[in-house]
């Protein structure tokens, strides 16, 4: 699977944006998807993950509440709606799958889009 992530952009504190990620190849519904992020000088950390049907969801603890991660099979689509924006989630976000959950969860993956920026000016 290749993925491919868009919808970065300059916003404002308490804006909202929704990044989306498109996969290309069959096997999409296979992967369990998710995203992480790298903001400057830090390393990448972990945001969101989903199971492959949907049905099971992860969130890093400082997004919990203002972010939803969704996906949409039939399309071969993740998103991540980011509600609430906040200076400190300007980053480089990152689609990402795997095929082992539990480590999916932790921000393990195997394969990487490249990175779409968003940026929360105060």
């Amino acid at each position: 699977v290749q993925l491919q992530a868009s919808g970065g952009g300059l916003v404002q504190t308490g804006d909202s944006l929704r990044l989306s990620c498109a996969a290309s190849g069959h096997t999409f519904s296979n992967y369990h998807m998710g995203w992480s992020r790298q903001a400057p000088g830090k390393a990448r950390e972990f945001v969101s993950a989903i199971s492959t049907d949907g049905d099971i969801t992860y969130y890093a603890d400082s997004v919990k509440g203002r972010f939803t991660i969704s996906r949409d099979n039939a399309k071969n689509m993740v998103y991540l709606q980011m509600n609430s924006l906040k200076p400190e989630d300007t980053a480089d976000y990152y689609c990402a799958a795997g095929q082992l959950l539990h480590r999916v969860s932790r921000g393990t993956y195997e394969v990487w889009g490249q990175g779409t920026l968003v940026t929360v000016s105060s």
